[in-house]
């Protein structure tokens, strides 16, 4: 089932007049429960739920601290099988959220980055969120050309992966992993 699959279960397009939220990429949080819909079919009643959510600055050095933060959530609920693959996977999107989801030449300088970790029995689902518009793209690089490969790799070690606008800006890109 490996691939990847936008969808739009993250966007929460309500009405801002009749007093209620819209997500963006700056204030999401994983909804109790929430789990890629694509992913549904993963889950098996009654399975441990838990997750964990880190704020990333926009610097280079957030590619190191999410990896940390994922290491630890891991081997906080003992899912240490988990640990290389995803370590590989935080890697590769924050890298990406860093490089096409940030623009650090306009106002949104300061914007951060999220990396959420939601556990579903032995899934985990890692969704990274950014302030920037554009899909993730996978792609097919020249042979010496530098780059282009980490979706690639998001993909070989997920049993999915995809994308979702967030409303009013921003999006979220996420994979699961099974141990």
């Amino acid at each position: 089932m490996h691939g990847s699959v936008p969808h739009h279960d993250l966007v929460q397009s309500t009405n801002l007049t009749r007093g209620q939220n819209q997500w963006s990429a700056l204030d999401w949080w994983p909804p109790i429960g929430w789990w890629p819909e694509p992913a549904r079919d993963l889950l098996e009643p009654g399975s441990a739920t838990a997750s964990a959510t880190f704020v990333l600055p926009p610097r280079a050095e957030s590619v190191h601290s999410a990896r940390s933060f994922a290491a630890g959530t891991l081997s906080g609920w003992q899912l240490a099988d988990l640990l290389d693959g995803m370590e590989l996977v935080v890697s590769e999107l924050v890298t990406n959220a860093l490089r096409h989801g940030m623009t650090l030449t306009d106002s949104r300088a300061r914007e951060a980055m999220r990396l959420s970790l939601i556990r579903r029995g032995a899934h985990v689902t890692c969704a990274i969120t950014d302030p920037g518009t554009s899909a993730p793209v996978l792609r097919d690089p020249a042979p010496f050309e530098p780059g282009g490969l980490g979706l690639h790799i998001v993909e070989s070690l997920s049993v999915c992966w995809g994308w979702c606008p967030l409303v009013p800006q921003g999006k979220a890109v996420w994979a699961v992993l099974a141990a």
